[in-house]
């Protein structure tokens, strides 16, 4: 039984990762051969694509019953992000912080976690929620790409950030001017990696509920550690490789591109898609955690314009206290 649990955790989480490339890399030779601009396909595409491990297995665990791991997943993804991410990136290199990105992105990156914590201490999360919430994100993509078109690039956002970052971990992620392969072919790279995503969502699912019965852990706490860091492990990737290149700009953005996107993109969709109640576990505490962690980076980020590397390490610190303090 054990065996199995773990063999489906660890193959639906390779499967994500695998058709969440596979679905990214096919949908931007697709728009890029429909002549969609670079610009908005790096935006949409590829800033949200590279959520996708997180949106679909907090919708299927939305969808069978388990809003502990729905939940958790996207309250932990972003516990992480921030400590585990952000952190392990600044120790290996200081991380710089636009003023740009401070004042705007984590403005919205905080906003959108209060507001999360505080609607679900207040009500379950139902489509209206949702749909406030999708809405939420499409403005701020909305006001991204103005942003960029005005400022040709040099007044660049999180969201900017997060496209970037995964472009120069993959350059088959980058949009060319004329892609070679006939765009059938891109559809089917594209409905394939689709494919892989939603059996990778429903293997991870399905081993996370079964290793909380047999383990007698609450499925909140699963969906907070294993889940939660499962899906994140893209932007540990892109995090990381961008800092090694001294892009620690890029790193940070990346980190709050994704948690926006988490908050109010995978949050929102899976309140429209299966309206539940939060559970009370992340409303006593985690939900407060994301929050205190958010307003944490926002300090350290003020102090120099930069994570330092003691700073950093202070964060993965906090990580691992996190971790032994939730896991019983």
């Amino acid at each position: 039984m054990a065996a199995t649990v773990v063999l489906s955790i660890l193959g639906g989480l390779a499967l994500l990762i695998v058709g969440g490339e596979l679905l990214v890399r096919g949908a931007v030779q697709t728009a890029a051969r429909l002549g969609v601009s670079p610009l908005v396909i790096g935006l949409t595409l590829v800033g949200f694509g590279t959520s996708t491990p997180e949106l679909v297995t907090s919708v299927q665990a939305a969808l069978s019953g388990s809003p502990g791991i729905a939940f958790g997943n996207i309250v932990g993804s972003n516990i992480a992000n921030i400590l585990l991410i952000l952190g392990t990136a600044a120790v290996l290199t200081p991380i710089l912080v636009t003023a740009n990105a401070l004042r705007r992105d984590s403005a919205v990156m905080v906003g959108a976690a209060i507001l999360f914590a505080v609607i679900a201490a207040l009500m379950p999360l139902g489509r209206l929620v949702g749909a406030i919430f999708v809405a939420g994100l499409a403005g701020y993509i909305f006001l991204a790409f103005r942003q960029e078109r005005q400022h040709d690039g040099a007044d660049h956002g999180a969201i900017y950030d997060k496209s970037l970052a995964a472009q120069n971990v993959d350059p088959g992620l980058i949009p060319v001017s004329a892609p070679q392969r006939p765009i059938a072919v891109s559809l089917l790279i594209a409905l394939a990696g689709l494919a892989l995503v939603v059996l990778g969502g429903y293997f991870l699912v399905g081993g996370a509920v079964g290793l909380a019965r047999s383990m007698g852990i609450s499925e909140t706490v699963i969906g907070l550690t294993i889940v939660a860091v499962g899906t994140s492990m893209p932007e540990l990737v892109t995090s990381v490789m961008a800092a090694l290149r001294k892009e620690t700009d890029v790193a940070f953005g990346n980190i709050v591109g994704s948690n926006i996107y988490n908050t109010l993109g995978i949050g929102g969709m899976t309140a429209l898609l299966s309206p539940t109640q939060v559970p009370a576990e992340l409303v006593r505490s985690d939900n407060l955690v994301m929050v205190a962690v958010s307003l944490i980076l926002v300090v350290f980020a003020y102090t120099g314009m930069r994570i330092s590397r003691r700073e950093g390490a202070l964060l993965v610190v906090a990580y691992v206290g996190y971790i032994a303090w939730l896991w019983p």
